[in-house]
């Protein structure tokens, strides 16, 4: 009777069948509101004479972009353009993650330090880079430059083969040499013993409890495989310096106002936030630990990098994982100083073209892509330093 009784249940009354007949709903009325919308815009741009689709990619762009990380010319595709753009917005994550990440974990330490003026600089630095909006942080480190600065006739010169200028910062570099490939190779080699020797050390102290010098071999490795292929191709030592020809400066590397600016912007503010993220990271691991660790006679490096950082990045890493995001997002602000981005380039491509839909479709995929990656390394570097209770 029970088994009759429960088969006799309207569908409407069973919530697994009930939340299936929903989600098909819903499923429907988004794939119609989605429908209406392109039609709607089809139909428009039918009526404006806007061509659509992606043939405009293959064509000329017609524009110079001021900075490229490849070889551009306005006789190349628009394709290539965006990839420029792209590239550009890559270059300044990235390098900005990179100090970001340093320049907050130190402040973050800082701020937690016993010595009373450490920690106050450390407060100050914080509470006023939160306060000031990024962009307004941007403008100013452009202003700085164009004002600091002298034109490049007379541009400081503080080092030998470095020139300041309102133009960016000229400086030498290696000149073309055969060596530098295996530099980099062997640079490569070091990196990746590396990390293979920290695991060995840690597998090592866990199971002997004795300690291996991985700081240093590590560094040994590191520094020394490039210096031995350096030295096995003759040592070269030609620098391609930059020299001031008309009103610039050409040779060696220049990095323009517009890329430090975005750079410092970005790299002060997030740091500030990210330093918070490190301070509450440490303040999370209780002071028994500490005190423990340090009734064992481990020295206050070792308490920090053996006890307290790898208790602290289960708490660090998920807002850290935000920030790397956010600074990645604000780059795109670039376009109000001039840096040619990847928004900046759409842009202009977009005004060349017509096709704005797909241009911002464009820049939605890009940046999307980029958090994406972002994250995927995050949760997976999470799950690499997450402790394993037993």
């Amino acid at each position: 009777m029970g088994n009759a009784a429960a088969q006799k249940v309207p569908f409407w009354l069973d919530p697994k069948k009930r939340g299936i007949v929903f989600q098909i709903g819903t499923v429907c009325m988004v794939g119609l509101l989605a429908y209406y919308l392109i039609s709607n815009v089809l139909i428009n741009l039918e009526k404006q004479s806007i061509a659509t689709g992606w043939g405009f990619l293959t064509k000329e762009s017609s524009f110079e972009v001021g900075e490229s990380l490849i070889s551009y010319s306005s006789a190349d595709t628009y394709a290539r353009a965006l990839l420029v753009g792209a590239l550009n917005t890559l270059k300044v994550s990235f390098i900005g993650i990179v100090i970001t990440v340093i320049l907050g974990t130190v402040v973050g330490i800082a701020r937690l330090s016993t010595n009373w003026l450490v920690s106050r600089l450390a407060k100050g630095y914080i509470e006023v880079m939160q306060d000031i909006p990024v962009l307004l942080q941007l403008f100013f480190w452009y202003a700085v430059f164009y004002e600091t600065f002298p034109s490049p006739r007379q541009a400081l010169n503080p080092i030998t083969g470095v020139f300041l200028c309102n133009r960016g910062v000229a400086f030498a570099v290696p000149a073309a040499h055969p060596a530098h490939a295996y530099m980099l190779a062997a640079l490569v080699v070091g990196l990746v013993l590396a990390f293979f020797l920290r695991r060995w050390a840690k597998k090592r102290q866990d199971r002997t409890g004795q300690s291996f010098p991985v700081f240093r071999v590590s560094a040994g490795m590191v520094v020394g495989f490039p210096l031995l292929a350096w030295l096995a191709f003759g040592a070269p030592t030609a620098m391609d310096v930059p020299k001031l020809v008309g009103f610039n400066f050409t040779g060696g590397l220049t990095l323009s106002p517009e890329f430090f600016a975005l750079l410092m912007g970005l790299v002060l503010y997030t740091g500030a936030f990210v330093a918070e993220v490190v301070r509450a990271g440490i303040q999370s691991v209780s002071r028994g630990q500490q005190e423990a660790a340090m009734s064992i006679g481990l020295r206050p490096s070792q308490v920090l990098n053996l006890v307290i950082l790898p208790q602290a990045l289960r708490v660090i890493i998920p807002p850290l994982t935000s920030q790397m995001l956010n600074l990645t997002k604000n780059s795109s602000l670039a376009v109000a100083i001039g840096f040619p981005d990847f928004v900046s380039v759409a842009n202009t491509t977009i005004n060349q073209t017509g096709q704005s839909i797909e241009g911002v479709a464009l820049i939605m995929a890009v940046y999307l892509f980029f958090s994406l990656s972002t994250s995927a390394f995050m949760n997976w570097y999470n799950k690499r330093v997450k402790l394993v209770e037993r």
